[in-house]
């Protein structure tokens, strides 16, 4: 198992995906093209890609030139019926790579928020295990509309759109199931200014919110993450 990672902004990681994909002996093909790396040209030499997550609006291609041969790969992918997961920007560039608009601003979100899943959901092979509603860590200015053929699999009154399926296995997550609590810590130090700047008051409750939601939500994180390893 051969597997694709584009990461897209500085301090990114794999969380409880890269669990996931170690405890099934995936080799992992780590590609940074906000750096330089070249990304492939088709999907031919992967099962599999993963899309993180990054500062940056999945409109900013003046910015990354890269995104649209992204898209293209990510429609590569998709053709091949190999498996996609897009998380948050990563999940907004597979939206647009399917057609779907991008809104800038305007669905703030940070910390472990509460999502619901949608009836639609409890007979998805990646979802369809967990509760109807859980916590679950978020960090997100922007959202998008659904893809027209897309299958809307979890939403909250922010967010509608939180997770979608696009025919087997392409998946696209606004939340960030694979943060738990590690990574949670380490991205409140290494984006300590950035975080107080936009909300001042996440030092003092990052340890309350940790012990409150932090199980629960790493429970679910890495349940999603087992099941998607699974569709590869």
């Amino acid at each position: 198992m051969r597997v694709l990672v584009v990461q897209n902004y500085d301090n990114t990681g794999l969380g409880q995906v890269g669990a996931a994909l170690a405890e099934a002996g995936a080799e992992l093909d780590l590609r940074r093209p906000y750096q330089g790396d070249p990304l492939p040209r088709d999907a031919n030499g992967h099962d599999a890609m993963v899309v993180l997550g990054g500062g940056q609006n999945a409109l900013a291609d003046d910015d990354y030139p890269y995104f649209p041969a992204l898209l293209e790969l990510t429609r590569d992918f998709a053709g091949k019926d190999r498996s996609v997961l897009g998380i948050c920007l990563g999940g907004q560039l597979v939206a647009r790579a399917f057609g779907a608009d991008n809104h800038i601003g305007g669905a703030v979100e940070f910390g472990w928020c509460g999502v619901s899943l949608t009836a639609e959901a409890k007979h998805d092979p990646v979802l369809g295990a967990l509760p109807e509603r859980f916590p679950i860590f978020q960090w997100h200015d922007d959202t998008f509309d659904l893809p027209e053929k897309a299958v809307r699999l979890a939403g909250n009154d922010v967010a509608a759109n939180q997770a979608f399926r696009i025919g087997r296995a392409v998946y696209g997550f606004q939340f960030h199931f694979e943060a738990d609590r590690p990574l949670v810590r380490d991205w409140s130090t290494s984006f300590a200014a950035l975080i107080a700047e936009r909300h001042p008051d996440w030092t003092g409750k990052l340890d309350y919110e940790m012990a409150s939601n932090g199980p629960h939500a790493d429970a679910a994180g890495l349940a999603i993450a087992r099941a998607w390893v699974a569709t590869i």
